[in-house]
């Protein structure tokens, strides 16, 4: 048996007893995201469960403080970044800003697979977050939101970190950049899914992580998944055979307004300023 079929044995096998290691939320997202839950917090004491990783903390400022959200006047300390951004909105994106983290390995070649996968990530999650941006300016009344998305774009295809860390074993697949992308695209999105259960999180992040490399996707209305899938495909990462037919259905279903909104300078200017949150 080759290197790349033992490893696929192994984690369909994995995968079916339910013995896969899933990586876990980092913990400071993990304290956001009870924090926000409780009814009786209030911005000083969201800053404070904040304020006990460095980093983050840094980033919720840089956040606050990013052309995304407009302001001109600077916030410079994390009880004025959380005051900007809002309790709402607080626990996906500290939760997002925190992803990164994952995103890391001791292993050489590993660790340059992950950072060029984070990279795509962001770039996913910049244009999904732009275009949910622009759908909402025509349609006021969605119940889609800017918060969700970010956190759903940096978490869909988190599947590939279980994949990577059982490829560590096997390093000759490392060798073999296609069929790590097929093992990816084969099993990804089932094991997404499963850590997004793992983690607790509602159904839109499971629906994101399960099917938004699904070839038989097909909902009804608009969704997170189809922000998330346009952006995919504007960035080269969905297999279609036809790239505009492919974008054609997104202008059909009333997720994008023309396939030219991704030409235009409104789309760049924002997708540059949506760029801002992860530099």
């Amino acid at each position: 048996m080759s290197t790349e079929n033992a490893l696929l044995t192994i984690l369909v096998e994995k995968i079916n007893n339910d013995t896969l290691v899933l990586p876990t939320l980092p913990e400071v997202a993990v304290k956001v995201r009870e924090a926000a839950d409780n009814p009786e917090i209030n911005l000083i004491e969201m800053s404070d469960v904040i304020a006990h990783d460095p980093a983050l903390s840094a980033r919720m400022i840089k956040v606050a403080n990013s052309a995304f959200l407009g302001r001109t006047v600077k916030v410079s300390t994390l009880n004025q970044a959380v005051t900007r951004i809002g309790l709402r909105q607080i626990k996906n994106i500290a939760t997002a800003m925190a992803m990164e983290q994952l995103f890391v390995s001791k292993n050489k070649i590993v660790k340059e697979y992950l950072s060029k996968s984070w990279q795509k990530t962001v770039d996913v999650a910049s244009s999904a977050i732009t275009l949910l941006n622009l759908h909402l300016k025509d349609n006021k009344h969605s119940s889609l939101n800017i918060d969700t998305i970010t956190l759903a774009s940096l978490v869909y295809n988190i599947g590939i970190l279980p994949i990577l860390t059982e490829a560590e074993r096997h390093q000759d697949v490392f060798a073999n950049p296609q069929f790590l992308a097929q093992a990816i695209q084969k099993l990804g999105g089932r094991i997404g899914g499963q850590i997004m259960r793992a983690w607790d999180f509602t159904d839109d992040f499971v629906e994101v992580a399960e099917l938004w490399a699904s070839p038989g996707y097909k909902p009804e209305k608009p969704c997170y998944v189809d922000f998330i899938r346009i952006a995919a495909i504007s960035e080269g990462l969905l297999n279609v055979t036809d790239q505009e037919a492919a974008l054609q259905t997104y202008v059909d279903k009333g997720v994008l307004a023309d396939i030219s909104v991704l030409e235009s300078d409104v789309y760049k200017d924002l997708l540059n300023d949506a760029k801002t949150m992860f530099a």
